[in-house]
């Protein structure tokens, strides 16, 4: 009768590691969670911050070398050199202050190395949605986008 004491003590010491582990895991991933949302917040000010001072080179640098950014109706644009190019003439022709409002930001893969944007934005002359900013956290701890798909309404 002195296993069922020794078996209940053993399963709930194993519990109890089972859910300290847990805790720990949940607790990693959380910290990991921020840590990413943190970069991209940044990162996404950082873009925003570029655009509205008229700085195409800068707003292109937050993307990465072969990005990619489909906008609405415009076309698709393929690399960095193209992104810029397409800031470029847009800010000369007079487009800024661009404001993102009902912002999601949603982690996509469980290596917590990616998060997707989307919201809505408008700006001076123009307003539309962000259908899927993917933006990806570098070795540096930064985050750069990848896939910038946006549509124009107005």
């Amino acid at each position: 009768m002195k296993l069922l004491p020794t078996l209940t003590l053993a399963i709930a010491l194993a519990t109890g590691v089972s859910a300290q582990a847990i805790a720990l895991e949940a607790e990693s991933r959380a910290a990991g969670e921020f840590a990413l949302s943190t970069a991209v917040a940044k990162a996404s000010r950082a873009w925003r911050d570029a655009f509205n001072a008229g700085d195409a080179a800068a707003a292109a640098a937050l993307y990465e070398e072969n990005a990619i950014m489909v906008a609405k109706p415009f076309g698709t644009f393929k690399g960095r050199e193209a992104i810029e190019a397409f800031w470029t003439d847009l800010i000369a022709k007079g487009f800024d202050d661009v404001i993102y409002y009902k912002t999601s930001t949603r982690v996509v893969d469980q290596s917590l190395t990616s998060a997707s944007v989307s919201a809505e934005w408008k700006m001076n002359n123009a307003s539309g949605i962000i259908t899927n900013e993917l933006w990806v956290l570098q070795p540096d701890g930064t985050a750069l986008l990848r896939e910038d798909h946006f549509e124009v309404a107005q």
